[in-house]
């Protein structure tokens, strides 16, 4: 192409840019479903970003040895929140538009005989804008990403504190947190501590397991809260291996995320108790584990073991407390029981279905009667020097 032509192309573009610039926008409002749904403040945004790029080819066209303008400076002219609403589909999509609208107008625009030179630049130009807007928004999500996590792991501890606020709420909401259905917490330690590669797979399997997920990294000590309407124990389970060796406890499940931090404590509770069951199920209930974690001082699982055991075999009929407490004094023997109480051994049998029946535990079984004899401690410990305690 010669100076003059060139002079001229140029000078064609900057009388077209409002041609451009409509075509451009009607273009969008034809062809893009996204535009069309937007704020109508937003639209208008959208419309100064498009002449903005056409500007910024017209800028690049009279010197096309300089590099062509990024993505930064073509969203200048718009607000920051903008990006918020524009995807990286969406800017790809726009900058496909326009590049599409000046090559349709490339007849119209050029000197005769210089069209394809107008197209070659247009192409040119629209595939460096197009690499520039992927790097612009790959930095912006690292940077999302990272401030994503720090906010995550504001959340889980302030869960685990038990600080249930109304800005708690708003911050686990713009983590994603849907809020429907059921919570619990799980904990466990990893072998070495977390890099950031590692920390970001542990996020993307959490969120693949449940509908709702955060995760809170603590040194070596993972906390992961669990949420939505499907199966949390078996999505708690399937993460077993993402946790290093050691014990894993699953808290209780609770209504929402509102009472997640019961089940935290629990869990973390069980994590410390943990230790002194060494035959432990892995993972393991922390409402499993509450003898040990009454070993550690937990009052919870003090009161919940009274609550649920002792409680209700002292108001039940038919002397099974008294059976209970007698067939562990002797050592877990039917018949040393029965001649003790001067019954058959089927009736202290029978009697020890009904203790069963009442708390779920079997104290036939080795590790279920343990957890009541500990009941049967607390109970009585109670009852008889500090009645108003629990």
């Amino acid at each position: 192409m010669t100076i003059s032509g060139v002079s001229e192309n140029l000078q064609r573009l900057r009388d077209g840019n409002g041609m451009l610039t409509a075509a451009a926008l009607r273009r969008l409002d034809e062809d893009l479903a996204w535009y069309r749904e937007l704020p109508a403040e937003d639209r208008s945004w959208v419309g100064l970003v498009a002449q903005s790029g056409i500007a910024a080819f017209t800028s690049w066209f009279a010197d096309p040895t300089r590099p062509p303008h990024g993505v930064n400076e073509i969203f200048s002219a718009a607000p920051p929140e903008l990006t918020r609403s524009i995807s990286l589909q969406h800017t790809l999509q726009l900058v496909r538009i326009v590049v599409e609208v000046v090559e349709d107008n490339s007849d119209r625009l050029a000197v005769p005989g210089n069209e394809r030179d107008l197209r070659e630049a247009v192409l040119r130009y629209s595939r460096e804008v197009a690499f520039s807007a992927a790097e612009v928004y790959a930095r912006a999500a690292e940077v999302r990403g990272a401030w994503d996590a720090r906010l995550e792991a504001l959340v889980v501890d302030a869960l685990i504190r038990g600080d249930g606020d109304d800005s708690l709420r708003s911050r686990v909401s713009a983590l994603g947190w849907g809020g429907r259905g059921s919570a619990l917490v799980i904990v466990g330690t990893t072998e070495t501590a977390l890099d950031e590669v590692r920390t970001a797979e542990l996020r993307r399997a959490t969120r693949r397991a449940a509908e709702d997920a955060l995760v809170g990294i603590h040194g070596e000590r993972v906390v992961l809260v669990l949420g939505g309407e499907g199966d949390l124990l078996g999505a708690a389970t399937a993460l077993l291996p993402r946790f290093g060796p050691g014990p894993v406890v699953i808290g209780p499940t609770v209504a929402g995320l509102d009472d997640a931090a019961r089940s935290a404590r629990a869990a973390l509770a069980g994590l410390a108790a943990a230790p002194a069951w060494p035959q432990a199920p892995r993972p393991v209930l922390a409402d499993d584990l509450l003898p040990e974690r009454v070993l550690t001082g937990d009052t919870t699982a003090r009161r919940t073991l009274v609550a649920q055991a002792f409680r209700p075999l002292e108001q039940a009929t038919g002397s099974v407390l008294e059976t209970l407490s007698t067939y562990l004094g002797t050592g877990r023997s039917l018949e040393a029981a029965a001649r003790h109480l001067y019954v058959h051994p089927n009736t202290v049998r029978y009697r020890l279905r009904k203790v069963s029946d009442i708390t779920g535990w079997d104290p036939l079984d080795a590790r279920e009667s343990f957890v009541l004899q500990v009941a049967l401690a607390l109970g009585q410990l109670a009852s008889s020097q500090h009645p108003t305690s629990l």
